[in-house]
């Protein structure tokens, strides 16, 4: 479970809604879901700057631009309001939900069309918006929710209100859910490190050039160590304050995993991490997959310690995450337990571990229903199989420790088992040589730094600005980028380069 750190720490407010909206579609059902099936286990991994921003909204301490406008009166819209909701309102998938919303799916042609919208078309509009992206779950099982979305049409400013209450409400029940399935002992609950930043790419931007020779690397070094340690210490940190006791597993982050890391990670104390089965294969230098050895957890024995490791079979994780959507559930639930026992057939009586490591909030919208009709499907005929069984990473490394020994942990992501999707191109190395700019301030200075300066640059450093450079379609991740560089620049007390303007 991931988002970016959005918000402004000079103002306190974000441009971009959604932690708020991926809080109200996908955190809450996806661990409520497993109340109805007792015996299905799951890890589920968070992002401590993702719960962070969930928080936030709980206590108050953010506004987004997209709920400010909501609240807005239609009558009372400016044309840049106008013309901003026009643009961003319709921001979900328009067959699988815009379309399940008749009034939604007639203002979106009436936008398509240029046809000009009357106040109530703009205050339907505001209220669809948010009401589509709450869960069917709760939009059937809250009766406010439910009330409002039996009218259709002709909303009242409000209806819209209550939608915006309710979204509050069930932003403030996801981490207290996640507790209580802890507690009960049906979900374990792996940590990344703080802002979901490139582990290896922080420890050394030439470490990129260990997956691919070919990587183009920027002029100027990254390589700050100690950042990346800080990055994992912070997120157990932030771990134990939220569920009283220390994370057991790491999902490094984006499966991202090299040698130099591992110090760090075994030194806080985690006892797991997962990544990409093509970890796996470069590390042992196999270049035809191999199930028997994906299906074990595998060890790694270094000086200051040792660290279990579980690769993720990429094939079966895929087909949940990019392919099932387009399939109809009973098919793709047959095809998935088809799957399963073609495995069980192979290795008969042994024991193995099938990972399925997969984004756990992208993928639903794609689905009918947000992916409720595949996921209670799969739910139950697992719960029914007799050959298969859920279990979390913790549970299943207890009974079965690794034998396998991994002598060194090549370098690489879930993407093909390389860092290009963070370095490489053009724009991704210029991000990186003005954050090695940005941070060498830091390590000249001669005066405390003081701790939101700090924050600052570690929001720098998570993953998805580099994600999106260079490849980003509005240009929102660019300018959310340059504005958090700008930022860290006051907050230092220096003018921001003249690169970083508008």
């Amino acid at each position: 479970m991931h988002q970016p750190y959005y918000k402004n720490l000079l103002t306190q407010e974000s441009d971009l809604p959604w932690v708020r909206l991926h809080g109200v579609k996908d955190y809450l059902d996806m661990v409520q879901i497993l109340g109805k099936f007792p015996k299905i286990k799951q890890t589920f991994n968070v992002v401590p700057s993702l719960f962070e921003q969930v928080e936030d909204y709980n206590n108050g301490l953010v506004k987004d631009k997209f709920s400010e406008l909501t609240k807005k009166p239609a009558s009372q819209l400016s044309k840049q309001d106008k013309d901003f909701i026009l643009q961003n309102f319709f921001s979900i998938n328009r067959e699988r939900v815009i379309a399940t919303f008749p009034r939604y799916y007639e203002l979106y042609f009436k936008k398509q069309r240029h046809q000009e919208f009357s106040n109530q078309d703009y205050l339907d509009l505001q209220l669809y918006f948010n009401l589509a992206w709450i869960d069917p779950s709760f939009r059937e099982g809250i009766s406010e929710l439910k009330k409002i979305s039996a009218k259709e049409r002709f909303f009242s400013e409000e209806d819209k209100h209550i939608v915006l209450e309710q979204q509050l409400r069930i932003l403030k029940e996801i981490i207290p859910a996640y507790r209580l399935f802890k507690e009960n002992n049906q979900i374990e609950i792996s940590v990344t490190p703080y802002y979901h930043p490139i582990l290896p790419l922080l420890f050394n931007t030439n470490i990129a050039k260990e997956a691919n020779k070919k990587t183009v690397l920027p002029k100027k070094e990254f390589s700050y160590p100690l950042d990346a340690k800080e990055h994992i210490d912070s997120a157990i940190e932030f771990y134990k304050q939220r569920f009283s006791t220390a994370p057991e597993g790491m999902w490094p982050s984006e499966e991202a995993v090299s040698e130099h890391i591992l110090p760090f990670i075994i030194a806080s104390g985690i006892k797991w991490i997962v990544t990409d089965e093509a970890i796996l294969f470069k590390s042992l230098k196999i270049k035809k997959r191999n199930t028997k050895l994906l299906y074990q957890p595998h060890l790694l024995k270094r000086k200051e310690g040792e660290l279990k490791v579980v690769f993720r079979d990429r094939n079966l994780s895929d087909l949940i995450g990019f392919n099932y959507h387009g399939m109809k559930e009973l098919d793709a639930v047959n095809n998935f337990m088809g799957h399963l026992e073609n495995i069980h057939k192979v290795f008969k009586e042994r024991d193995i571990l099938v990972t399925i490591a997969m984004d756990g909030e992208n993928a639903w919208e794609f689905f009918r229903n947000d992916g409720h009709d595949f996921l209670e499907l799969f739910y139950q005929r697992i719960s029914e199989s007799d050959f298969v069984k859920t279990t979390t990473i913790g549970e299943y490394l207890k009974l079965y420790p690794p034998k396998n020994e991994i002598q060194r942990l090549s370098a690489g992501s879930w993407i093909y088992g390389e860092f290009g999707k963070w370095i490489g191109n053009p724009s991704k190395v210029k991000y990186w040589e003005w954050l090695a700019d940005a941070r060498r301030t830091l390590g000249k200075s001669k005066e405390p730094v003081n701790q939101l300066a700090w924050k600052q640059m570690h929001i720098l450093e998570g993953s998805d600005w580099f994600w999106w450079a260079g490849e980003d379609p509005d240009g929102s991740f660019d300018r959310l980028f340059r504005l958090h560089l700008a930022n860290f620049y006051k907050l230092i007390g220096q003018n921001a380069p003249a690169y970083l303007n508008p």
